[in-house]
């Protein structure tokens, strides 16, 4: 899938789920019951050391739905990103932003999602091809932050990850951001093998997303 179909993919979910699991199957159960649940773009986090097998599994299981992409996250270097990639990974997300990772993504015409906080990181992500940025941990900078981004740049697309929940999510669309993950409920769910309940939580999730941004 090409780059822009990938961005697409995104924006048209607008939630992520950040998939971690301490089990390839358990990563691999949630990833099927956000799909369920209509969060369509999952992000397989390198803390799970079977991720390279997840992201590989799962492309090649989702390889003919265009509005299902398979992304990999915790990427802390070039090395990894292109491990990810090789297995089938469609987008690269990072806690932080690193050039060498931006330069091969760049190269395999791959969507790079790094971490930022400040204007200038900012800048620099986007002159290094990044088309969407990580505000993270979304927490620990609250949704005015997003307005304040967005008045000197608002070609910034943001992604708000860390801190996002059912009660403040429509908060944050409200906001600007254009993406949000979300994680931590997911994964304890799954650890707890409540499957079911999660693509239900991945239902309220979605459709308080979207309501809010269509107003």
């Amino acid at each position: 899938m090409v780059k822009m179909k990938v961005l697409e993919a995104l924006y048209k979910c607008g939630v992520v789920a950040v998939v971690r699991g301490t089990t390839k199957e358990i990563g691999i159960k949630i990833t099927e019951s956000c799909i369920n649940g209509g969060v369509r773009a999952i992000e397989i986090t390198y803390t799970n050391k079977f991720a390279n097998e997840i992201i590989k599994e799962l492309s090649d299981r989702y390889i003919n739905y265009e509005d299902i992409v398979i992304g990999a996250g915790t990427v802390l270097d070039a090395e990894t990103a292109r491990m990810a990639i090789l297995a089938g990974a469609q987008y690269i997300v990072s806690p932080s932003f690193n050039q060498e990772t931006a330069r091969l993504c760049n190269r395999y015409n791959i969507p790079y999602i790094p971490g930022v906080m400040t204007i200038n990181e900012i800048v620099s992500a986007y002159e290094s091809g990044v088309d969407i940025i990580k505000l993270f941990p979304g927490n620990a900078f609250g949704k005015g932050y997003i307005s304040s981004v967005k008045a000197p740049l608002p070609h910034v697309s943001i992604m708000v990850t860390g801190g996002v929940n059912l009660e403040n999510i429509s908060d944050w669309s409200k906001a600007g951001a254009e993406i949000v993950g979300i994680g931590g409920e997911l994964n304890k769910l799954g650890e707890e093998g409540k499957f079911n309940e999660i693509s239900l939580v991945c239902k309220e999730y979605v459709n308080k997303f979207n309501e809010a941004r269509s107003k």
